[in-house]
């Protein structure tokens, strides 16, 4: 099992996985909004999303646990 983790506090803008979803290494899964900027965020590896820890508007922080992979 694998999480993919906030690169930095942040409001979620959009939650492109949801759970049950094959995802491969380098696919955009959320795209964050940080000072100003939208940042994806990619998967560091492949596999099924668990969990999706994150809404669209949540504010998350610095290395929080967005997606859980297993």
């Amino acid at each position: 099992m694998s999480e993919i983790l906030a690169p930095m506090g942040g409001k979620v803008i959009e939650v492109k996985v949801k759970p049950g979803d094959a995802v491969s290494e380098g696919d955009e899964v959320v795209i964050l909004e940080a000072m100003k900027m939208e940042l994806p965020v990619v998967a560091e590896t492949s596999g099924t999303v668990k969990a999706v820890n994150a809404n669209n508007g949540d504010t998350v922080e610095a290395e929080g646990v967005l997606i859980t992979l297993e």
